[in-house]
């Protein structure tokens, strides 16, 4: 550890009927090379075993479950926050299996030198695929981490660090929305000043989506969430213009050139989970044909999903806050001095509205 020592850290996370799951993931939090000093599981609700699971846990982890039905994902985890004691909180999600040096790795960016420590180390999450179509759904829509660019990248709260601090200075999950609460929750931190690091070698797996219907309404609820937020305007919009433009004009002229460049880009689209799936090889030649000719279908279905659920949460959004509003104004005051940002940085005009 550098010879530094080790800071509090809690590790918080969600659930909501995951008994199939929860043995796994808990086992996985056990066999941590560095334990954390508390786990704090929020519950919304479940109707399974989970909490009965949990609760036989107790015993073997620094476990603290916490139950509160109806609650989102950001409630919880803002509940779970608000009760954590650690200095560093470490968060993940119900669902997954974490490699046994996934804590140590995220803590460890934490105890270099003060002047380059970071605020948040983002983690990454690959796909532990039990069926041919869940491999295809995984290189359809997860990078590879040679694909990510660390300077860009937003962790997903399966696999992240951060110092409380910045909760403590009102930085929260955005409980007015149902998904996409981490991206809101990253450009927050972003804004503010928070400094990121890229962590890849803190890994979880989770196993995808099991089916199209399953993976529809996924990818339906991130859409909605992003019409919601307000996030990635562009690129739904591109989507739109794809569909209701391009495809329609290449069927109805039938020119040449035209249906040649949107070939061209259907391939260009496709390109990178293909090369993902390719780099699979090994699951054996015919598997690799079947699955890279779902591939196609996956995307169909995934544009789909995005291109019904955004509408969705942009009306929601309009109703309850006005068209002008997005998650840069829907958002909770910041105290930058609570979380011992240097003087200077300051977050851009966040303002508290009623969340309803």
């Amino acid at each position: 550890m550098r010879g530094k020592k080790r800071p509090t850290i809690s590790l918080i996370l969600t659930v909501k009927d995951e008994a199939a799951s929860l043995p796994g993931l808990l086992a996985s939090i056990a066999a941590q090379t560095w334990l954390p000093d508390e786990v704090i599981v929020v519950d919304g609700g479940s109707r399974d075993q989970t909490v009965a699971i949990l609760r036989e846990w107790i015993a073997r982890l620094p476990l603290t479950v916490v139950e509160l039905p109806g609650a989102s994902i950001a409630r919880g985890r803002n509940a779970a926050l608000e009760r954590a004691r650690g200095e560093l909180v470490a968060v993940t999600d119900g669902g997954v299996v974490l490699e046994p040096d996934w804590l140590q790795r995220l803590v460890e960016p934490f105890l270099v030198d003060e002047r380059e420590q970071p605020d948040v180390v983002s983690g990454f999450f690959r796909a532990a695929p039990h069926t041919l179509f869940e491999l295809a759904l995984g290189v359809t829509t997860l990078p590879d981490v040679e694909e990510i660019r660390p300077e860009r990248f937003l962790p997903s709260s399966r696999s992240v660090a951060f110092r409380r601090s910045w909760f403590l200075a009102g930085i929260r999950y955005p409980e007015w929305l149902d998904y996409c609460e981490d991206v809101v929750f990253d450009l927050r931190l972003r804004r503010a000043g928070a400094r990121f690091r890229f962590r890849p070698e803190a890994v979880v797996w989770f196993r995808p989506r099991h089916s199209l219907t399953e993976f529809w309404r996924q990818y339906y609820r991130y859409a909605r969430g992003d019409g919601k937020a307000g996030l990635f305007t562009g690129r739904h919009l591109i989507r739109y213009a794809t569909y209701l433009g391009l495809i329609p004009a290449v069927l109805l002229t039938r020119d040449r050139w035209l249906a040649l460049v949107a070939g061209l880009g259907a391939l260009a689209y496709l390109r990178r989970p293909l090369w993902r799936l390719w780099r699979r090889r090994e699951v054996g030649p015919e598997r690799l044909v079947v699955a890279a000719l779902l591939v196609p279908l996956i995307r169909l279905v995934g544009d789909l999903a995005k291109m019904a659920g955004y509408p969705a949460g942009v009306a929601w959004r309009v109703r309850r806050y006005g068209p002008r509003r997005t998650w840069r104004t829907i958002a909770e005051p910041v105290n930058l001095a609570d979380a011992g940002v240097p003087a200077g940085v300051t977050p851009a005009g966040e303002t508290r509205l009623p969340t309803g």
